[in-house]
């Protein structure tokens, strides 16, 4: 165990407060640097309702947190020559070269064309291949109602006929790229994405509560989604992903417990190595946190399509992105360090690591929409308390 942060009430009382102003009906947070954790702290309760208190050993949907897994995944067989980052994506998975890029509509007709550029793995593994979401994409949104297109959610492999929205390379667009990543693997190695990560990520780092579907025993001490009801107060869902899909999706199909996430953070603050077992060579984990993207940037806002599914998100300026991981150009008045890495899932859960400083910190609430910003705000609390106490 590493040694502890010094105050750990003021980050105590930050988890508090929004459990108490209703931000959030339960928080967990932690910190943790190479040699182990530093801090851990709960707050509010498992179920909207109940009495069972919220814990880092609580199952949660980690959603989008699953794509830096996915990608670790597709880095482990780059370094083994199997993947080269800079090929055709249809050089693994054929079908993609049956893609074309959405142009607009045409009243309820959409006006499709083929890409000027064909997408390599990269642009997967960056959010550069043109492909998109449904919640941050009007435009892929009004397709797949026309088109019965699903959207993944579902589990459904149709899904993977979404077509681009730009040409690839030529702008950041978040969505579905790491689904095809984990295509990509699977292709390569043989094996599913779930069993190649039970394999080779999680089983490695000790992530035993890490998983592609919950047991029983688990889903009892699991927290469901939670959104607001008609009175304003948090009430408890039945959102999940599919028991049974077609594809394991490399976007988020995980499930998690805080306590077991941090190993993998930590893995990537070690430079790829947790307590002496490798998982990427140490260059390798350079490459995720230098920029990917080059005069690209992360947007600076983005519009939701869907606001029961996430607030508009406003980053602002200054982000670029990686192999994973979105990194900030800039430091913020306490907190983490400039060339930080970082990613999101859409139930509000967010993880970072500061390698320049040495911290690695996330945070776990369940509840829809993302980023809505009392919940958002709650992140960034944490993350400054968290900076002044160490």
């Amino acid at each position: 165990m590493a040694e502890t942060v010094r105050t750990a009430s003021a980050i105590d009382e930050v988890l508090r407060g929004a459990v108490d102003r209703d931000v959030v009906p339960g928080v967990v947070a932690m910190a943790a640097r190479e040699d182990g954790p530093i801090y851990e702290g709960a707050a509010g309760v498992r179920e909207a309702g109940g009495d069972d208190p919220i814990t880092a050993d609580t199952m949660v949907r980690i959603a989008s947190m699953t794509k830096m897994v996915t990608t670790v995944a597709a880095l482990q067989l780059v370094e083994q020559r199997r993947i080269d980052l800079d090929a055709p994506v249809e050089a693994y998975r054929p079908e993609f070269a049956d893609l074309q890029v959405l142009e607009g509509f045409d009243g309820d007709t959409p006006r499709l064309r083929a890409p000027r550029t064909k997408a390599t793995v990269r642009h997967l593994a960056s959010h550069t291949s043109g492909l998109s979401y449904w919640f941050w994409s009007g435009d892929i949104d009004r397709y797949e109602q026309l088109t019965g297109v699903p959207n993944v959610l579902p589990g459904s492999d149709e899904a993977f006929k979404a077509p681009l929205v730009a040409d690839p390379g030529t702008t950041f667009e978040y969505g579905i790229n790491t689904d095809w990543l984990g295509r990509v693997v699977e292709a390569v190695s043989g094996q599913s994405l779930a069993d190649y990560v039970e394999q080779h990520i999680t089983g490695p780092l000790g992530m035993t509560s890490t998983t592609r579907r919950m047991s029983a025993d688990q889903r009892a001490v699991s927290t469901p989604i939670h959104v607001r009801g008609e009175d304003g107060a948090w009430q408890a869902t039945d959102i999940d992903w599919a028991q049974e899909p077609d594809f394991w999706g490399g976007g988020h199909f995980l499930y998690s417990t805080p306590r077991d996430y941090v190993k993998f953070q930590r893995m990537l603050l070690g430079g790829g190595t947790l307590d002496g077992v490798q998982i990427l060579e140490g260059s390798t984990v350079d490459d995720a946190f230098r920029n990917q993207i080059g005069d690209l940037s992360f947007p600076p806002a983005i519009t939701t399509a869907h606001p029961e599914l996430s607030a508009d998100f406003n980053a602002g300026p200054g982000f670029k992105f990686g192999l994973g991981l979105l990194l900030n150009e800039r430091q913020q008045p306490g907190m983490r360090a400039a060339g930080s890495g970082a990613w999101a899932g859409l139930f509000n859960t967010h993880f970072w690591v500061d390698r320049r400083t040495g911290i690695t910190g996330s945070i776990f609430s369940q509840t829809l929409p993302f980023v809505e910003q009392p919940v958002f705000q709650m992140y960034a609390d944490f993350e400054r308390a968290l900076y002044a106490s160490i």
